[in-house]
């Protein structure tokens, strides 16, 4: 019996270290990306699809699943009010911020998480979903029923952990459940811009309104993932799964991943029963933006195709190869001309945690944090914005732990801020190094 009992601790003790082994296997924003045919489950180009990678707020994907497939069980309903935990309320933008101990609906936090990425949304759902438990294991449980084999969940909106963890792969297997399970909801990541409160609350994701046929899904960002991206295209039949993680900037993402949907949709497989493709479109010569839609601000759904039985991806099967290289010097081109202006979640930063870099997944939608440096006014909000990405490109390690911040001031006109510093020693250094690089800067404090 002794010797059964030390037997069984051995064994114990060695599965133990083997776990911890695993879990400690440690991520970086290394490039990786992943194309999936999914009506048929071929994967259509692959890099580095197994590496493990941060999420960042693509982990929203994951608790939209668990939203919906709570809403679909009849647990919760669209109107359903959820209250703010206050752990959640006090999470770095952006967030809706509603207050701890207030509720916002479950259609309001659901469009948060899509629209604006709102964290405070995410965190607060996810807590109230996982119940008594943890929030991050329930998001890991689904993971593995889904397949997602190397992924690891902590949190429900993808603010930095070190030990979160995905991969190309895993995140196109998450794409292709959320299209296949919740087709019906879905249709929300289509979803430009919605009123919250009073307030109109506008999405990011811009290379969904330039790409012809796309329909969603998600970005993210934070320093220690990179600028990642899974996008979903359905043209003439043909359904595309795309995912792309460690770009080096929004502007580069974009184009990369523009560049391998042009390589790779014409080898996909249209679905027999699917509308008549429409007449091809000449592309430009530089990115794959083939078409400008109709501007549609306040719309919240877009048609979707009914996927019935969509294959998942599969380690077996195996690529068809890498991008032509026409596409990859069209994506590298535009990526050499990306001024950061395509995304107001380019370089948000903030105090995280110790273990990761200091840059949350988004940008401040509350100006009240802390002391701010001004070093501009614009005419429009991209205008702000890419002033903003210019300047922090020039300025460097001075701006670690500052957001971009695109402030409406009245009158049309839009400040360009930094916001978030801790003391405003460290506003005043940056505003210094602001200086050297020619761009005029004053320092206000929080309530400014």
């Amino acid at each position: 019996m002794r010797r059964l009992t030390a037997l069984r601790v051995a064994v114990l003790g060695t599965l133990m270290l083997a776990s911890t082994l695993f879990a400690a296997q440690p991520a970086a924003a290394g490039y990786a990306h992943f194309v999936l045919d999914a009506n048929t489950g071929k994967v259509l180009a692959s890099e580095n699809a197994d590496t493990l990678n941060h999420p960042a707020s693509l982990t929203k994907m994951m608790t939209l699943y668990m939203t919906f497939e709570a809403i679909r069980s009849g647990r919760i309903g669209w109107e359903t009010r959820i209250p703010m935990t206050k752990r959640a309320a006090h999470v770095i933008p952006l967030k809706l911020g509603v207050r701890a101990g207030q509720s916002l609906t479950v259609r309001e936090a659901v469009l948060g998480m899509i629209v604006l990425s709102a964290n405070d949304a995410a965190e607060t759902m996810c807590d109230y979903l996982a119940g008594s438990g943890d929030c991050g294991s329930m998001l890991t449980r689904k993971a593995r029923q889904l397949g997602m084999t190397r992924t690891t969940f902590r949190n429900g909106s993808g603010l930095p952990d070190a030990r979160q963890v995905t991969t190309a792969r895993d995140m196109a297997r998450l794409g292709v459940s959320l299209i296949r399970d919740y087709p019906s909801e879905y249709r929300l990541f289509s979803t430009r811009a919605f009123s919250f409160r009073g307030r109109g609350i506008h999405g990011h994701n811009r290379l969904m309104y330039r790409y012809h046929g796309m329909d969603g899904i998600k970005t993210g960002y934070t320093n220690a993932s990179g600028f990642n991206i899974v996008t979903a295209v359905n043209d003439g039949g043909r359904r595309v799964i795309g995912v792309v993680m460690g770009g080096r900037t929004a502007g580069a993402r974009d184009a990369k991943m523009a560049a391998l949907l042009n390589a790779t949709m014409p080898t996909a497989m249209a679905r027999r029963d699917a509308a008549p493709a429409p007449a091809p479109i000449k592309q430009a010569p530089q990115v794959a933006v083939v078409r400008e839609p109709t501007p549609e601000p306040q719309r919240e759904e877009a048609k979707v195709a009914s996927l019935g039985s969509v294959p998942l991806p599969s380690s077996r099967y195996a690529t068809t190869g890498k991008p032509a290289e026409q596409a990859k010097a069209s994506a590298k081109q535009a990526a050499d001309e990306d001024d950061g202006n395509d995304e107001d979640v380019a370089q948000a930063t903030a105090a995280a945690l110790a273990s990761e870099e200091p840059n949350p997944d988004n940008m401040s939608s509350d100006p009240d944090t802390l002391w701010q440096v001004q070093i501009a006014t614009a005419k429009s909000e991209d205008d702000a914005r890419g002033i903003l990405e210019k300047a922090r490109g020039k300025a460097g390690s001075s701006l670690n732990g500052a957001m971009n911040f695109a402030q409406a001031a009245g009158g049309g006109v839009y400040r360009a801020r930094f916001i978030g510093f801790n003391s405003r020693q460290t506003a005043e250094t940056a505003c210094r190094a602001l200086k050297a690089k020619s761009f005029s800067c004053q320092v206000i404090s929080g309530n400014g």
